[in-house]
């Protein structure tokens, strides 16, 4: 079973409000557009919250996703993800995605789920040469994630196990694109596409 694990625990100190409920261009909040695109390629999905955001709660349960209230996000993105990893311990795989990236595709985060399924220790999409969202994990690496610890997130795991990581190569600008202004909302990518000289991209 793979687990969708949705990190939204975030303060949205930068963006001077409650950024996960911020309405986009279709006035769907924003942590909504990112929890549609990741539901749509997992088994069960998890959304990671503080545990006064009953709000936010609300939205992602509507979207189909069980809320795992982590008690200790003061401490960071790696202490979420830890969390939610020992909370979903008999998953045989995680798709761990961030709140604050709406504009992934769902076909880019089930591409990554496919990889996960064919047995890949980490998956991650790959545009344009570089590494973003959502990143993939095998349950052989459950026991190091469920005791990250910080900001950083999985960052150095991944650094650590680089020769495990298989590439995903898209066309998906939003993979890059995370939200932490509200000038970031005026600077979307185009999800429309991209011309046929992207195709040939790394």
């Amino acid at each position: 079973m793979i687990t969708g694990l949705l990190l939204a625990a975030g303060r949205s100190r930068r963006f001077g409000s409650p950024k996960l409920l911020h309405p986009l261009s279709d006035g769907t909040p924003l942590a909504v557009h990112s929890a549609r695109s990741l539901r749509a390629a997992v088994d069960r999905a998890v959304a990671v919250i503080k545990p006064d955001d009953l709000a936010l709660a609300t939205q992602l349960r509507q979207a189909g996703f069980e809320i795992a209230c982590c008690p200790d996000t003061h401490n960071g993105q790696g202490a979420s993800l830890a969390f939610g990893i020992r909370v979903t311990g008999g998953s045989t795989g995680w798709l761990v995605a961030l709140a604050d990236m709406p504009y992934i595709r769902p076909e880019t985060a089930q591409a990554v789920a496919a990889k996960l399924r064919a047995g890949a220790i980490i998956a991650a999409p790959y545009f344009r040469g570089h590494r973003g969202h959502p990143v993939g994990f095998g349950r052989a690496l459950g026991p190091q994630l469920g005791a990250l610890t910080g900001d950083a997130g999985a960052l150095a795991l991944i650094k650590a196990h680089r020769h495990l990581v298989v590439k995903v190569q898209c066309l998906d600008a939003g993979v890059l694109e995370d939200v932490d202004t509200p000038d970031d909302l005026r600077h979307a990518p185009d999800r429309r596409g991209f011309d046929l000289a992207d195709e040939a991209a790394p």
